[in-house]
């Protein structure tokens, strides 16, 4: 066969069975106007002729074209099966996934369409004779072949660029649907963003940090618990109004919930680090992130002690300067019995560090909270009260309300883990404690098709982006710190971002820096620091 006929069947291939979204998105933008339609997408088969044309060089097309195959099966399975978005951020996520993680979405149903659609398909184009060319003529006819489909592309677009133009700018979802050249594209950004990264130098941040001494703050040592849930939504905790009872135990405590969160990021990777820096949403990048600082070095550079206890997959570099634990898989038999670690363990660790407390301290416990696909192990069998639950990764052997139920028996348990917290530190007579709790992003349960999370911001739905924050704390530490209950739930309605983060935890554990903006800190004018 001659490579460039190699190329069209291959894109033909590609289009036909790996686009499976792209096609449904396509079908929904030129609904009544399919001639149009049929010119779009056959200027992007000439792209993408055009682009493997370039490269149609007999020893490196056939491995070329069998990587696409199994690259593109992959993609277009969480895709397809999820409704999950392959974008820059997904890809990071994916690199910083380990196995222990990675192993709950790698399912039968998984591995099946990757053998059918990847792997064999693959080996049929590896065992595909290719006629041999002199270089001379494999030069001239793979620049002619890619002129032409060039050509092809950008006439194609001109038919109708008024039309497309708009199509491009405002339907970035069908853009990002478009195998493979949009899973293609997010790496070569993604390696490009560590590049950058790599080569900036670090900066350190609020150098002129100090502890605000007024009133008795120094009576007792301070320990303010920062607890940062994984995938918690707001929608499903009934102290935002949820149908279901997944808050009973919280309900009965006196704390403070905020009911109108929104996230930084909808996954782990982008949220955890943009919430603890002072780069909002807007501003934050991979690259600032990782040469600057965050919130935490600044509270330790004032003199507190700061501590991170991990039950996750990683701190994702925003624990790098300061203490660090992790017991995500510590073998105890009360809290670790599948080889992950259930949240229970987390009281665990800070119950044994409260009593070697002599300093003002902030502790951060990274949940693994409701971490998807396999949320039936994030809850001990007692937990599963909300029935039947879905007990297998595999969304597609279970219906939408089993998901749900298994996913609200992890929003129980968390209930169990934060009242459990705060009876630890209401225990505390000889220190002064305060919890904070908010999640790193929310999730999507099967709504409009979408499962998991890590859809991009601009097209996110408000399940992956809406998430719980509570506030409680003792009535030492109100007394220390001066904070006063009454005027912070006069401010609980109000709109608030992950942005506050970085703030809010100067502003609450009295640390004076020019870094903090009082417009920002949620306890400005509610406490001695406003």
């Amino acid at each position: 066969m001659h490579p460039l006929m190699l190329v069209v069947v291959a894109v033909a291939t590609l289009f036909a069975i790996y686009n499976q979204r792209f096609w449904g998105l396509w079908a929904e933008v030129f609904e009544g106007n399919y001639p149009s339609g049929l010119m779009f997408a056959a200027a992007f088969f000439s792209l993408c002729c055009a682009l493997l044309g370039g490269l149609a060089f007999r020893s490196v097309l056939r491995p070329l074209i069998a990587g696409l195959f199994v690259v593109s099966a992959v993609t277009s399975y969480y895709m397809d099966e999820l409704g999950v978005v392959i974008d820059r951020e997904m890809i990071q996520n994916v690199v910083s996934t380990t196995w222990t993680e990675g192993k709950h979405l790698v399912t039968p149903p998984f591995v099946f369409w990757i053998v059918i659609a990847g792997i064999v398909p693959a080996l049929v184009v590896l065992a595909v004779p290719l006629s041999r060319r002199r270089l001379w003529r494999t030069l001239w006819q793979n620049a002619l072949f890619s002129t032409l489909c060039v050509i092809g592309f950008v006439g194609l677009l001109l038919s109708d660029m008024k039309d497309y133009a708009s199509i491009l700018r405002n339907r970035g979802d069908l853009k990002a649907s478009f195998q493979p050249l949009a899973p293609v594209v997010e790496s070569v950004r993604f390696v490009a963003m560590l590049s950058r990264s790599r080569t900036l130098p670090f900066v350190a941040i609020g150098l002129d940090a100090v502890r605000k001494k007024a009133g008795n703050v120094y009576d007792l040592p301070t320990v303010t618990v920062v607890v940062v849930g994984e995938t918690a939504r707001a929608q499903n905790f009934s102290l935002g109004g949820y149908g279901r009872d997944t808050n009973p135990r919280l309900a009965a405590e006196d704390i403070l919930y905020f009911e109108n969160v929104s996230s930084c990021g909808t996954s782990t990777a982008v949220s955890l680090p943009c919430m603890f820096s002072r780069y909002g949403r807007r501003d934050y990048s991979h690259e600032l992130g990782v040469s600057h600082e965050n919130v935490l070095d600044v509270i330790q550079r004032s003199g507190m002690r700061v501590e991170w206890i991990e039950n996750n997959t990683g701190d994702k570099g925003v624990a790098a300067r300061i203490g660090y634990r992790q017991v995500t898989y510590a073998e105890d038999p009360e809290f670790c019995g599948e080889g992950e670690c259930i949240d229970g363990i987390l009281v665990k660790e800070v119950a044994k560090l409260l009593p070697k407390i002599d300093q003002d301290t902030v502790l951060v416990l990274h949940q693994i909270g409701s971490h998807g696909p396999s949320y039936y192990l994030r809850y001990p069998e007692a937990f599963e009260r909300f029935k039947p639950a879905c007990r297998t990764a595999n969304f597609s052997a279970c219906t939408q309300e089993e998901v749900v139920n298994a996913y609200d028996n992890t929003i129980l348990y968390t209930d169990k883990v934060l009242q459990d917290l705060i009876a630890l530190l209401s225990a505390q007579d000889d220190l002064a404690t305060a919890m904070l709790y908010v999640s790193d992003h929310g999730e999507s349960l099967g709504e409009n098709g979408l499962y998991l999370h890590g859809t991009p911001y601009f097209m996110a739905p408000d399940e992956q982006t809406k998430v719980p924050m509570l506030f409680w704390q003792s009535q030492a530490f109100a007394d220390s710190v001066g904070i006063d209950d009454g005027c912070l739930k006069s401010k609980a309605s109000a709109a608030y971002f992950h942005d506050h983060l970085f703030h809010s935890l100067l502003g609450l554990t009295a640390v004076e820096t020019a870094e903090r903006n009082p417009e920002l800190d949620i306890f400005a004018d509610c406490g001695r620091n406003g």
